[in-house]
């Protein structure tokens, strides 16, 4: 019996052309490299909390 790890789309809708440098790492590490690309994360507490940390960028898709 093997468990269905729970999934997440995020996706990347705003630049990061002048946001701090934390910022731009944050969106790196979650691997997009190109503006409104959608990506499937899985659904972890802490790919939660970079999300809310910069809402501003990033946004979850339901």
């Amino acid at each position: 019996m093997t468990k269905k790890k729970k999934m997440i789309k995020i996706q990347y809708y705003r630049s990061i052309i002048g946001a701090p440098k934390k910022h731009k790492v944050m969106v790196k590490t979650l691997g997009f490299k190109k503006l409104n690309q959608v990506l499937e994360r899985e659904d972890t507490p802490a790919v939660r909390g970079v999300v809310a940390k910069i809402p501003h960028l990033l946004k979850i898709i339901e």
